[in-house]
């Protein structure tokens, strides 16, 4: 089939989208993990569309505790020859308990993930909006409704309720606008004057509510963890109404006799912005003045810009006829009958990816933009050894790649922190950080060594940055972090050390995440010399360095001494006596077969430097590796695995996870091992929510429909038997600036079109075949 695309072809694709994407239900939300996550990039909201009473959980991304602090113990870079002495004698065990006295974080650090009331902070919720509703003929404690039916559109980014009592339908619409950046709720009644209902706001701690002419209004100041004088807020809430009346009464706003109510609320913080005060009542007064209809309009346009870049189907079964939640039992039971519920989860997660994030803003945290608590769990911070990273790797491939710039100035930020850092613990050069970060710029060791001495999060946190660069061809971008990615490589070159069993130059200390291992005498430890991630980390990141420097013309000593270095370092991986990928330099047994972390196959995804291809001994080792691992963890972990079997080309066993990761769950403790799954709301659960099983879920649906890190592109490279029979595909991102348009019936690329800013040779694989062609003209 030639490149270029044929009449029926568009034709398809324009029908692909098939029916609107929604996530709908027949009852309101009787937790939080039922609501409908709405958000503009700053402000979120999750209302759960009750009829008595309506909770409204409202959000800020820049809403966190703590402050700048300095945890960097300057003597730990003493103890560094001891824990290198006992790692080559074997004593990790010892080397441990060294790092665990002088080689962590001084203070509280991150409170150990229960950062809320130290330096290190906590992203918290914002506050509650409560809407009481009265109802003629009806008491609070027996409203008879029906007809109800609560819904997300997915193509508009806004939500809706409606229901009946006592003959009269109720409407209420909610969006946070692209628009006038307020959120916006609408509640309507199809008979005059029959709206009646009163509004308060609250939050669980440090928030007065007070009432301010017209207006309700929610402040307070963070605490900080010193002083108390943390991050002040202020929430604003008006309302506009058609009929009726409203008034104020002990810090409640009271509508009576309404036909129609319009709820504004603008919010903000002085992160980053002392006027945050006025600016949100300037931006409140704008959006009163707006009519809905055009403020409405304007959120969707703006929203639609982003959101309407790709469409895909992925065939005809498609099951629109239950609600999500029934729909999500349905799935686990039979997925190949609904084809349609992987498309509403990838766009899912296109869609959280757009509502959770803005350039010039914070990254998505670990929750994305939405938490109802004040400890959200793990501080709701960005973990550095696979969370904040999986966020994001979705972005490029699903056609929003300027979604990827607050990860890099919040990676920007980091330097000066890192470099401390380095110097301090290992009296290094360049800059580094460990596992967890905050918008202050965290970049010590945690508290403990098994988990909080990783070193990798820096070098991992470079792929993120340098991928936004293979897929722009953006040299300018480039030029704007070469210096974060050769400070991370001056970090690493400069704290290598000869292992003098192999040869090799690594790291130590070293760890692989969160995970430990047997000693010979029977002890367990977790820090160990060069493990597997570092030398991976290290291999990709020098290697990007090294072409980085090619293409800017720049540097030529340093590329040299890293080109002399990479000869130096580990292979991408080692096979061990079983057969499977070795996690640690030594062939360590695990403490724990099924670890929810699989850091050791970071060579095979993110970074590419194992392939069925090009590394086939290694490829089948990681299989290996994954059989012994297993197929349950934490819902993130479960999408990394997607991720691993889409990039060994297993289509099928990718698919597997997907319907082992869409599990329906009640589940919201906090959850180390097995059980992750999905929420009514799709959210993921680790247990409890964790957004990065979002992200990871979404990118691997990409990554089964397309792959470009091998130097071509990769057309249904790991396509399961369910989705084999007919699909279509517009839209999506390759490497190299490309935009991918392709049609498959019974697995066969029957058509398809390569676009790019201007024409140029690309090479591509379809059906089996690597061809060279001219892509066109975007």
């Amino acid at each position: 089939m030639p490149v270029i695309t044929t009449l029926l072809f568009l034709t398809n694709l324009c029908l692909g989208q098939q029916q609107p994407l929604k996530l709908w239900y027949d009852k309101p939300a009787q937790v939080w993990e039922e609501t409908l996550p709405l958000g503009n990039g700053r402000l979120g909201m999750m209302p759960d569309g009750g009829v008595a009473k309506e909770n409204i959980v409202l959000n800020d991304i820049t809403l966190w505790s703590g402050a700048e602090q300095d945890a960097n113990n300057y003597n730990a870079y003493k103890a560094l020859p001891e824990i290198r002495k006992l790692l080559l004698e074997g004593k990790n065990d010892e080397a441990q308990a060294v790092i665990n006295k002088d080689f962590i974080c001084t203070g509280a650090g991150s409170g150990s993930g229960s950062g809320a009331k130290v330096p290190f902070g906590c992203y918290q919720v914002l506050g509650n909006l409560s809407i009481q509703f009265k109802y003629s003929g009806s008491d609070s404690a027996g409203i008879d409704f029906k007809n109800y039916e609560r819904e997300l559109s997915l193509n508009k980014a806004v939500a809706k309720c409606t229901y009946q009592v006592n003959g009269v339908n109720y409407t209420r619409e909610y969006f946070t606008s692209f628009g006038n950046d307020v959120s916006i709720v609408k509640l309507t009644a199809d008979k005059p004057g029959a709206l009646n209902c009163s509004i308060s706001i609250s939050r669980p701690e440090r928030g007065t509510a007070a009432i301010n002419g017209d207006e309700l209004q929610l402040s307070g100041q963070l605490d900080n963890g010193t002083d108390g004088k943390g991050m002040e807020y202020l929430a604003r809430v008006k309302a506009k109404l058609k009929g009726g009346t409203v008034s104020t009464s002990n810090s409640t706003l009271v509508i009576k006799g309404a036909t129609e109510a319009i709820i504004y609320i603008s919010a903000g913080t002085n992160f980053k912005d002392k006027s945050f005060k006025k600016k949100t009542g300037i931006i409140l007064d704008a959006a009163i003045k707006s009519p809905y209809a055009a403020e409405k309009q304007h959120h969707i346009t703006n929203y639609q810009k982003l959101f309407n870049r790709v469409n895909i189907s992925l065939g005809d079964a498609n099951n629109t006829r239950e609600t999500t939640d029934k729909r999500l039992i349905s799935f686990h039971k039979a997925p190949s009958a609904d084809n349609g519920l992987p498309v509403l989860f990838f766009q899912y997660g296109r869609y959280l990816s757009i509502c959770s994030t803005r350039v010039g803003l914070l990254p998505p945290n670990l929750q994305g933009l939405w938490a109802n608590q004040i400890q959200t769990p793990w501080n709701g911070d960005y973990h550095l050894d696979i969370n904040v990273q999986m966020n994001h790797w979705p972005l490029e491939v699903a056609n929003l790649s300027e979604l990827n710039l607050p990860l890099v100035e919040l990676v920007r930020g980091l330097i000066k922190n890192g470099e401390k850092t380095a110097k301090a613990y290992y009296n290094g050069k360049g800059w580094v950080a460990h596992v967890v970060t905050n918008p202050w710029h965290f970049t010590e060791p945690g508290e403990e060594a098994s988990w909080g001495i990783s070193k990798s999060g820096s070098g991992w946190l470079c792929n993120n940055i340098w991928e936004h660069y293979t897929f722009t061809n953006d040299k300018k971008y480039l030029l704007s972090i070469y210096p974060i990615l050769k400070g991370s490589a001056e970090f690493y070159n400069s704290i290598l050390v000869k292992d003098p069993k192999t040869g090799w130059q690594v790291t130590s200390p070293s760890s692989s995440p969160e995970n430990s291992f047997y000693l010979p005498n029977g002890k367990t430890s977790a820090i160990c010399m060069g493990s597997t991630i570092d030398n991976q980390i290290i291999r990709e990141l020098f290697n990007n360095v090294i072409t980085a420097s090619k293409i800017l013309g720049k540097d030529e000593a340093f590329r040299n001494e890293l080109s002399l270095k990479l000869k130096e370092i580990p292979p991408a991986g080692v096979i061990s006596k079983d057969g499977r990928i070795q996690e640690w330099l030594e062939d360590y047994k695990e403490t724990e077969p099924q670890h929810r972390h699989v850091s050791h196959l970071y060579g095979v995804y993110p970074a590419g430097l194992i392939t069925p291809g090009k590394t086939p001994d290694l490829a089948e080792a990681a299989k290996k590796t994954l059989n012994v691992r297993g197929d349950d963890g934490p819902g993130w972990s479960i999408a990394y695995k997607i991720l691993f079997w889409a990039r060994l080309h297993d289509g099928n066993r990718a698919y597997k996870l997907y319907t082992e990761l869409m599990k329906p769950t009640l589940r919201t403790d906090i959850n180390y091992g097995s059980g992750g799954g999905i929420y009514a709301n799709l959210l993921d659960a680790g247990p409890p929510f964790q957004i990065d099983g979002n992200f990871g879920g979404t990118a691997g649906i990409g990554e089964m429909l397309i792959q470009s890190h091998e130097g071509y592109i990769d057309l249904l490279p790991a396509i399961p038997d369910a989705w084999r029979p007919y699909g279509m595909v517009k839209g999506l991102r390759a490497r190299g600036n490309f935009t991918i348009d392709m049609q498959w019936k019974d697995g066969k690329i029957i058509s398809y079109r390569v676009a790019s800013s201007s024409p140029r040779k690309v090479k591509i694989m379809v059906n089996g075949v690597l061809k060279e062609i001219m892509a066109v003209k975007a």
